[in-house]
This record gives C-alpha cells, sequence and structure tokens, in this order.
C-alpha cells in the first residue's frame, strides 16, 4: 500500500461480458492499490444458477478468471494489488479453485478467499411465508426457484484481507460492497462510521459500473465519442476520512467530470437520502462535486443514517417462456404495414394454439422502432418509408411460443409488401425470469469466510437501525420566480440525465448544469408531469406512479417511476426492459425559462417547443 492515508482503487468490471482490457489499463496506473471487479446481476444469477445445475463446476465468471485474472496474475503479485470481485455468483468455491489451478501453474504465493453464505436455495422451503417487498406477493413455488441469494456487505471482505487474502471472491454481495471493503480494511473503519461508510459506499457506486463514470453513457456524448474506444476506466483516490477522488488513468480516452460523474452518482437509486446498503443507509442528498485539475472531480458529503438489521434477498423464478423477432417493413405506411402484420401473426398465433389445444398467449407486445413510438404522445413524427417492428409473446410453456415461432415465419410470405429481415437462424423459446425480493433478518444467516480453503471465524457486526428520512422534511426546492418573459429551451440544455433499474421501477437522475437552472427544471419536472411523459408505460391503475426526490448538494432531482418495465429484465417483452433511454426521452422536454437567463447562458430556445 502506498500510503495508510489514502488508497487507490481501479475499477475494472461493471458488469459480467465487460472488456478485459480494464486490468492490463487499471495496472500501469503508478500507486494502484486495489482491484475491484462487479460482474453479478439479478438475472445474472439464474443464468449462473443454472450452468450449475448443468455442470457442478461451472455457476460463476469464468472470464474473471479466464481473461482478467490469468494473463496478469504475475504483474498482480508483483505489484502488490489486492483484488477484490464478487465474480463467484452462485459458486464462489469454484471460482476460487479454478484460479488457484493458475496461481500454482503460475509458481506464485497469492492467497485466495472466499465469502459465502449468501446462497440460500437449499433453505427454499424456510421461506415459502415471505412476502415480497413491492407487492407483497407470496414466494412462489419451490420447483420454480431458480435462485435465492442474499446480498452482502462489505465487512466479511475485509474481514479476509485483514487475514492475509490478496484475491477475495464473493458470491452475491452489493456492488459496491467490493471498494467498501478494502476502504474498511485499509483504515480500520468500524460498524459505527456511518458517515465514512457511507462515503465509501458511494466510491463503491461510482466505480461498479466502469466507464458509465468516464464518457460512457454521458449526456454530452458529443465531446467524448471519438475516445470512447479506448475509454478510462475508472480510479478512486480514497483518504482515511471519507473523502475521495474520481479519477481515470492518464492517457486514456473519455472523461471524467461534474458531469459524468454526477450522472452515475444518480443512476439506479431510489431515494437518495435512505440508499439502503446492508452496512449502512446512505444519504447522498448533501454530496457535492468538485471538478478539478484535469479528469479528476473531488466527492464529498455523504452521510450514514445507521445500518439495516436485515439483508435484502433476491430469488429469480420461472414464470414461462418468451420470444420475439424484429421486421423491418419498408415502403409506403410503412407504420400501418408493419402494425397489420403483427396483428395478423398475434391472431394466427392464436388460433394455432387453440386448435392445438394449447392456452392463448399470456402477453404480447408490438413496438414500431422509427415513428418515436417511445415518446408517447410526445412523439413529434409518425411517418417514416422504413420502420423496424419488433413482435414478442409470452406463453405458460415452450411448446406455445414455438407455435407464434412458427406462424410468424409462415406468414411472412403473405404479409404487406416491404417486408425483410435479416437471414439467421429462427429464435428460440427463452425462459421468462421474474425476480422476488424480501427481507431476511441478519441473525438467520451465517457468513462463511475462508482464506486458502481454511475457515476464519466471523460475526456480523451489531449495528444501529437506520433512522432513514426520520422527522427530516425534504428541502424544499427553491422557487422557479421572474417577472420576465419566459422562452422555451431544452431539458438538454439545462441538465444531463442519467437513467435505469432496479426489477420493474426505473429511476431517471436529472442534474442542473447549474444550481441557477434547477428552480426551472423543478417547476416543469413536477411527478406530475413526469407520469405524463411516461402514461404510455405506466400502469393507468397506479395512484402515485412516479416519486420525486431532490438533492440540494448536487442541484439535482431524481424520480422513481413505479411497475414502469413490463416486469424488467428479461421477463418484460419491450425494446428497452430496464429503462436505459428513459433519461433521453425526458432530456427533449421543453422547459420555460426567463428569457435573460437564456441569454446569458447562450441556451438555444425552442421556436415551437410541441414540435
Amino acid at each position: 500500500m502506498a500510503d495508510d492515508s489514502s488508497i487507490c482503487i481501479g475499477g475494472a468490471s461493471g458488469f459480467w461480458g465487460d472488456a478485459a482490457l480494464a486490468t492490463p489499463q487499471l495496472l500501469a496506473h503508478e500507486g494502484l492499490d486495489y482491484l475491484v471487479y462487479d460482474y453479478l446481476a439479478e438475472v445474472t444469477m439464474s443464468i449462473m444458477a443454472r450452468a450449475r445445475a448443468a455442470d457442478p463446476a461451472k455457476g460463476y465468471a469464468t472470464d474473471f478468471v479466464s481473461a482478467a485474472m490469468a494473463p496478469n496474475l504475475g504483474q498482480i503479485a508483483a505489484q502488490g494489488v489486492k483484488v477484490i470481485s464478487n465474480a463467484g455468483g452462485v459458486n464462489p468455491l469454484a471460482c476460487a479453485e479454478a484460479l488457484r489451478s493458475h496461481i500454482k501453474a503460475e509458481g506464485l504465493s497469492l492467497r485466495v478467499a472466499v465469502v459465502s453464505g449468501d446462497d440460500l436455495l437449499e433453505r427454499a422451503s424456510e421461506f415459502q411465508d415471505a412476502r415480497e417487498m413491492f407487492s407483497g406477493e407470496t414466494l412462489p413455488p419451490t420447483d420454480q426457484l431458480a435462485s435465492i441469494n442474499a446480498y452482502l456487505g462489505a465487512f466479511p471482505i475485509a474481514r479476509a484481507l485483514d487475514a492475509g487474502a490478496d484475491i477475495v471472491i464473493t458470491g452475491r454481495c452489493v456492488d459496491s460492497a467490493v471498494t467498501l471493503g478494502a476502504c474498511i480494511h485499509a483504515f480500520g473503519w468500524t460498524a459505527d462510521d456511518y458517515d465514512r461508510l457511507a462515503q465509501g459506499s458511494l466510491a463503491g457506486h461510482l466505480l461498479e459500473c466502469g466507464t458509465q463514470a468516464t464518457g460512457g453513457n454521458f449526456t454530452d456524448w458529443e465531446q467524448v465519442v471519438d475516445t470512447l474506444p479506448d475509454a478510462g476506466y475508472p480510479l478512486a483516490q480514497i483518504d482515511a476520512d471519507g473523502g475521495f477522488v474520481i479519477g481515470k488513468p492518464k492517457d486514456t480516452g473519455g472523461t471524467v467530470s461534474v458531469g459524468s460523474v454526477g450522472e452515475q452518482m444518480l443512476y439506479e437509486i431510489g431515494d437518495p437520502a435512505a440508499y439502503l446498503l446492508p452496512d449502512v443507509v446512505c444519504d447522498f442528498t448533501a454530496v457535492t462535486l468538485e471538478q478539478l485539475d484535469g479528469d479528476r472531480v473531488a466527492v464529498s458529503g455523504a452521510r450514514g443514517r445507521g445500518a439495516p438489521d436485515s439483508y435484502k434477498v433476491c430469488a429469480t423464478w420461472a414464470d414461462g417462456y418468451r420470444a420475439g423477432q424484429v421486421w423491418t417493413m419498408i415502403g409506403r405506411d410503412a407504420q400501418r404495414k408493419a402494425q397489420l402484420f403483427a396483428q395478423g401473426v398475434i391472431q394466427r398465433s392464436n388460433r394455432s394454439l387453440e386448435t392445438a389445444g394449447l392456452p392463448p398467449l399470456s402477453e404480447t407486445s408490438v413496438e414500431v422502432l422509427g415513428v418515436e413510438s417511445h415518446f408517447g404522445s410526445g412523439a413529434r413524427s409518425s411517418t417514416a418509408r422504413e420502420v423496424d417492428v419488433k413482435i414478442a409473446v409470452k406463453h405458460p410453456g415452450a411448446r406455445g411460443v414455438a407455435e407464434f415461432l412458427k406462424e410468424m415465419i409462415g406468414l411472412a410470405l403473405t404479409a404487406p409488401p416491404g417486408l425483410a429481415g435479416f437471414a439467421g437462424a429462427r429464435p428460440k423459446p427463452m425462459p421468462v425470469v421474474r425476480l422476488f425480493s424480501f427481507l431476511l433478518p441478519k441473525e438467520k444467516l451465517r457468513v462463511h469466510i475462508e482464506v486458502d480453503r481454511e475457515h476464519l471465524p466471523y460475526e456480523t457486526p451489531q449495528t444501529q437501525l437506520p433512522t432513514g428520512r426520520g422527522d427530516t422534511p425534504e428541502p424544499p426546492v427553491p422557487d422557479a420566480v421572474s417577472d420576465e418573459e419566459l422562452v422555451a429551451v431544452s431539458l438538454e440544455s439545462l441538465a444531463f440525465g442519467r437513467s435505469g433499474d432496479k426489477g420493474d421501477k426505473a429511476n431517471i437522475g436529472v442534474m442542473a448544469r447549474k444550481p441557477e437552472f434547477l428552480p426551472w427544471i423543478a417547476d416543469r419536472l413536477t411527478a406530475k408531469h413526469v407520469a405524463d411523459c411516461f402514461a404510455h408505460f405506466l400502469r393507468p391503475d397506479q395512484d402515485a406512479p412516479v416519486e420525486r426526490f431532490y438533492l440540494p448538494g448536487s442541484s439535482a432531482l431524481n424520480f422513481l417511476l413505479h411497475d414502469v418495465l413490463g416486469g424488467g429484465g428479461v421477463a418484460s417483452l419491450r425494446a428497452d426492459p430496464q429503462g436505459k433511454a428513459y433519461a433521453q426521452l425526458l432530456l427533449t422536454e421543453a422547459v420555460p425559462v426567463p428569457r435573460e437567463l437564456a441569454e446569458r447562458h447562450g441556451l438555444t430556445l425552442l421556436q415551437n417547443p410541441s414540435e
């Protein structure tokens, strides 16, 4: 370690399948102390569970071993860099054994630790009375369950590092825990250092999606798009008091700016004053971002509000099958022809199912892409001479989906003129995987830690219950007051935006480019207005489909949209099942601002905001 009062952590993976180039790029950064890797999402766990069922030696992120570690073990050992990864998935012991084989083959003495205990599938019968956190439903039958995993925290990781581990592999833990665990080990933070734990968790949250903090998915993409093929992976220089700076290796592409870092802070959170993690309930509302020289942003102001007494547990379960295909329709009235073709496919499929004695399709989705269908009532164009039409369905059985696929292909010659499709294999029925989340008291789960196959005693820290928001009201947004003429500008000219998903919910974070823009943004973007913008995706029976939260420290708003993704993940038939483009939809909104404000900042006026 370069300095006991400061550590440097590199975020080398944001998902299972991220680029292998991150590891050597970050190892080349002078002063690197830790490499952290995040591979897991809810659906990933079900994929890994199926892999383990087919082969007891599988069920983990194999490319962590073969692509990230194996070619770089010598350099990792030479530099004394510690590695922390949740690549273990549902089989962390097998992941560790595969890695130890490579270490032994190279004659190295790196010690590998495993943190487990999160996998609860064998205890499924104990949870039959569990209630889903959001819907209140009961757990599906045991034979439908693919995985059940608790989200563990950072203290077991720190314990393994304390015992001399060089590489720590976990099963399911919260994404930010791989970073926070390094901080706890390096600085000796305790379970009641809530503000420091919140800052370390925020650092982890900024690292966990890799290049999304360094220019990927950035609102101002034109500034960085030419350099993104060589984008730098994020670095966090973290001090013992929890303050940190986000940067990237020198001579790499992308950018680290208040905008890119702020967008990632808002990514996939709900109430920013009560962001629940196993080790701490974080309050990000007062976080401030300061641009330093070059590609460096200082981050401070996260606060901790105690820690939960329960783990969040996520189960994935099979709920029938799905399939779909995208076709292209070309020529006059392309949209209408595409819709008629899709209707014909669905009608013929249901007739075929009836003849076969099977139930009808349980859900269908037809999306015509190319005529702004994602914008709903805000669409500005409904005519095109070529469109893509996505037709997708669900059915309780694989045979039912297979009937749909057969009829869809068979109807191609009976379609209106102009139908085209990319030649290739016919799609196959795929399982629909749904998410079921519930809480499990911490005392009902035993965390296991082993270092080089030797068990390490561990007790879960006793924590103070969180206060959440408690009686502290959300601070008011400054009023938008002016006697001047108001003119319309685009939201994108006033703010950065980033959106993402959690199950069937989506969030849209909107951060003002300048604090003086925030009152006008907030005046326009009420919860009701945002709900109106996404009414075509929201369930019509919801009383409060959208919540709005205010972050005064960063002059930002966060919108949480409930039940908006058609089930989310692979349970959804949507073209955007994870809400990744929702921010882009919202950024096209027109916002009235005083003419003087627009002119002072050189903002382009919208001549006809409705178009």
